[in-house]
């Protein structure tokens, strides 16, 4: 009698697992991409571009959150992805909530019936408006903010993940930035030469590690990177 019972509790329970709705279980993120970034710059804050052929999905979010009607705030939410999944298969002039401007720039997008189906769809808007919302574009222009206010040369060593394996002034993988600087202060070719091919056994105490190449930096961001490096 006892083990009836917990198979049946363990058939109720599990079976409530796969109740979720099938766009739960999409990756929103990744079928933003996937479907859309082709057209539209997913980016936030978006980068300009001078041929365009959709807004950026930012201004897009924004858009529809902010022109959707609704008399619960609750509901604007789920509103704007009901429009989403409506407008993206059957789009229209009349629906849009582009201004006349942006319609005459971009046109109606095309119809993406039989491209993308209604659970994708879900899971793309919903990760849309939790992405897309001032709070978030508040905290990445912070961000983008404090990066300009960097020395250039700590700018692409953020960039290129060099502070994964070194600090300034401490060890990790590879040696301090301090260290470096004490041993080539001047000579920033060798620096450069070893981010750009790489090295190993340079520094006895990082037994062995390999110092990756890094062959797609730029010449002028060796320069800026080393002269960082040792100032």
């Amino acid at each position: 009698m006892y083990l009836k019972l917990l198979l049946t509790l363990s058939l109720i329970i599990f079976s409530g697992c796969n109740n979720k709705p099938a766009s739960a279980k999409l990756d929103g993120k990744k079928l933003l991409k996937q479907k859309c970034s082709s057209c539209h710059n997913i980016d936030l804050p978006p980068k300009s571009y001078e041929n365009e052929v959709a807004p950026p999905m930012m201004a897009v979010a924004f858009h529809i959150v902010g022109f959707t009607k609704v008399n619960v705030e609750s509901q604007r939410v789920p509103k704007a992805i009901e429009f989403v999944k409506d407008y993206v298969i059957n789009p229209s002039a009349s629906k849009s909530y582009c201004d006349k401007q942006s319609l005459e720039s971009y046109g109606v997008m095309p119809s993406q019936k039989g491209k993308v189906t209604q659970d994708e769809l879900e899971a793309i808007a919903t990760y849309m408006f939790a992405h897309f919302t001032q709070k978030n574009l508040a905290k990445e222009q912070a961000l983008l903010n404090k990066l300009r206010a960097m020395p250039k040369g700590q700018q692409i060593a953020l960039k290129n993940n060099c502070l994964g394996c070194h600090k300034r002034d401490k060890k990790i993988v590879g040696p301090s930035f301090n260290a470096i600087a004490l041993r080539y202060k001047h000579d920033t070719q060798t620096i450069q030469e070893s981010i750009k091919n790489g090295s190993k056994e340079k520094w006895k105490d990082s037994h062995g590690a390999l110092m990756p190449a890094f062959k797609n930096i730029s010449e002028e961001d060796l320069k800026q990177l080393s002269q960082w490096i040792t100032q």
